[in-house]
């Protein structure tokens, strides 16, 4: 098991929780950011050249930044939290004692999105 900064590869997303999804859409293509998808409760938008972005989620309880950064392998990091499913492949989330949520995730799933180890 190695540590979670010792395996980063990059940034992957930077994610919110938002109260409404059709106001943050409006507020972040206000801002001159490309909407790259929506779906659901949540929207992508792309933050210039680069492939990480910024995904606005929809929550009850919204605020707390979170950003995830990509790993090989979530399920091989030693943290005290257990790894979950996402589309991609495993993320397992860390908060910092004020909220702040970092994330590490892979690509284990769909290995020709992600970043050569």
């Amino acid at each position: 098991m190695s540590r979670p900064g010792d395996a980063v590869l990059g940034v992957d997303n930077v994610l919110f929780a938002v109260g409404d999804l059709d106001t943050a859409v409006d507020f972040y293509t206000g801002l001159g950011l490309p909407l790259v998808f929506r779906h659901g409760e949540i929207a992508l938008f792309r933050l210039g050249a680069e492939a990480p972005g910024l995904l606005v989620r929809s929550e009850s309880e919204p605020g707390g930044g979170r950003v995830w950064l990509e790993v090989p392998d979530a399920r091989r990091l030693s943290t005290a939290d257990e790894p979950f499913r996402v589309a991609t492949g495993w993320t397992v989330e860390v908060a910092d004692p004020w909220g702040n949520v970092v994330g590490f995730t892979d690509y284990t799933s769909m290995p020709e999105r992600g970043r050569p180890a």
